[in-house]
C-alpha cells in the first residue's frame, strides 16, 4: 500500500497529465495529440504515462470530466440575484473567452474508438449528467423568466449550447485577425441568444 507522500505524488503526476492533455487537445484536438506528445509535455516515460491512463480514449475521458466539474463550479459561483437567462449569458461568454484561449478540448464527432470510450466511462458519463441538468435547470428558470422561447426544447438549448462551445466560427475569425476576442465572444453570444429568444 503506498504512503500518504507517495499517493500525493501520484496525484500530482496525474493532475500535470490532464493540465498537459487538455491543452494539447485545446490546441492540436484529439486526432492530432498523441500519448508520446502528452509524455514528453509532462517529462515522464510514456510507460509512466500509460500507469496512469490505459489508453487515449480513457485520458481524453477525464480531461474532459474534468472539464465538465470546472464548468458546474462556474455556474455555481455565479451570483444568485443574477437572472437566470443572465447566467447563461455570462456561461456562454465564459466558455467562449476559455476556447479563445485553448482551453477547451477539441474531440471529434466521428471517432468510434473514443466514442465508445466516453459511452462506457462511468465518471465521464456521471459529469457530463450534473452538467445537463444544472444548464436545463438554468434553461427552464431562463424560459420562465421569458429570456428563452418556450417552443424549443430544453435538450435543444443544451446541445446548442454545447455546439457553440467548439463552433468553428470562432476560429476562423481569430484567425482572421479582423475582431478582438472581445468582439468576437460578444458577436457570437448575441447571435446565439437571437435564435433561441422568444
Amino acid at each position: 500500500m503506498a504512503t500518504p507522500y507517495r499517493l500525493r505524488q501520484l496525484e500530482l503526476r496525474e493532475e500535470a497529465i490532464l493540465d498537459a492533455a487538455h491543452s494539447l487537445l485545446g490546441h492540436l484536438g484529439y486526432e492530432e495529440m498523441t500519448m508520446d506528445a502528452v509524455a514528453a509535455e509532462v517529462g515522464i516515460a510514456k510507460a509512466s504515462l500509460y500507469k496512469h491512463f490505459a489508453s487515449k480514449e480513457r485520458l481524453a475521458a477525464r480531461t474532459m470530466t474534468r472539464l465538465f466539474d470546472r464548468t458546474v463550479h462556474k455556474l455555481a459561483q455565479l451570483p444568485s440575484h443574477l437572472a437566470a437567462g443572465e447566467k447563461l449569458k455570462l456561461m456562454l461568454e465564459w466558455v467562449l473567452h476559455e476556447r479563445l484561449k485553448g482551453s477547451i478540448p477539441h474531440l471529434p464527432a466521428t471517432n468510434g474508438a473514443l466514442e465508445h470510450g466516453l459511452m462506457t466511462d462511468e465518471e465521464y458519463l456521471a459529469a457530463l449528467f450534473t452538467l445537463n441538468a444544472a444548464l436545463s435547470a438554468l434553461i427552464n428558470d431562463a424560459k420562465i423568466e421569458g429570456a428563452l422561447s418556450g417552443e424549443l426544447p430544453t435538450d435543444y438549448i443544451v446541445t446548442a449550447i454545447y455546439a457553440r462551445s467548439c463552433d468553428p466560427t470562432l476560429d476562423y475569425l481569430q484567425r482572421s485577425n479582423s475582431y478582438s476576442g472581445e468582439e468576437i465572444v460578444r458577436y457570437m453570444v448575441r447571435a446565439f441568444f437571437a435564435g433561441v429568444r422568444p
